[in-house]
């Protein structure tokens, strides 16, 4: 994959409309993990035809940009299923018509059958999902693809929230993100990170958007990897 640059255009620009539509929050919100974050990013909150299209461009652009080679998109029940649609659209609008396909929860015993809907799973398979936490979801579609007779190639994620991930309540000294490239294998691809974030803070013009960057440049520090 290519190496992104110091500032990325991209990334700032991603997080700008983040904000902007009410999807990146500040505050105090308590995570998975049981952490105190000073952020929240809810990407059910890309909630309306243009949002959720806006979103999905800015998939796409990380994708080509990233130089990742895969033959389809798998979304994971259930944000993911969404977001592998509209990212296949985008995707084939700037003329890169790939198939996808996604899970259901709950296998049916009729019709097509089984959890797999879409395109045939086949071929170098990306996974498209918001966020990566505990690397869970991931695992659960890698051995979904693999049983299909697939080879999981990549996930591409919305935000690298890049801080520790947790291990039966305890913190680890790597990243979901780190987990899935360094033991699972698979490359990553974030339209943004935390350290993006951080930059888009620091350099803001509005005081009431910066006067955050020291409670999310602590929480960096307290949990980043």
């Amino acid at each position: 994959m290519t190496t992104r640059p110091t500032t990325d255009p991209l990334a700032q620009d991603f997080v700008r409309f983040a904000v902007e539509a009410g999807v990146l929050r500040f505050g105090e919100f308590k995570t998975k993990a049981g952490r105190l974050s000073p952020y929240f990013f809810n990407a059910g909150l890309f909630d309306d035809g243009a949002k959720l299209g806006r979103l999905a461009e800015f998939y796409a652009r990380r994708l080509i940009a990233s130089g990742l080679q895969f033959d389809m998109l798998f979304g994971p029940a259930y944000k993911g299923i969404t977001l592998a649609a509209a990212v296949a659209i985008e995707l084939a609008r700037q003329g890169r018509n790939v198939p996808f396909a996604y899970n259901r929860k709950e296998a049916k015993d009729h019709g097509e059958g089984g959890t797999l809907v879409g395109a045939k799973v086949a071929g170098r398979v990306l996974i498209i999902d918001d966020v990566m936490s505990a690397g869970t979801s991931v695992r659960e579609s890698i051995a979904m693809i693999q049983a299909a007779g697939a080879t999981p190639c990549g996930v591409a994620i919305a935000l690298d929230r890049q801080e520790k991930a947790t291990d039966g309540g305890e913190d680890t000294s790597w990243s979901a993100v780190q987990y899935v490239q360094q033991q699972l294998g698979l490359e990553v691809a974030a339209i943004a990170t935390l350290s993006d974030l951080l930059q888009y803070l620091q350099s803001n013009a509005d005081g009431a958007l910066s006067a955050h960057f020291g409670a999310v440049a602590a929480y960096r520090e307290r949990y980043g990897v």
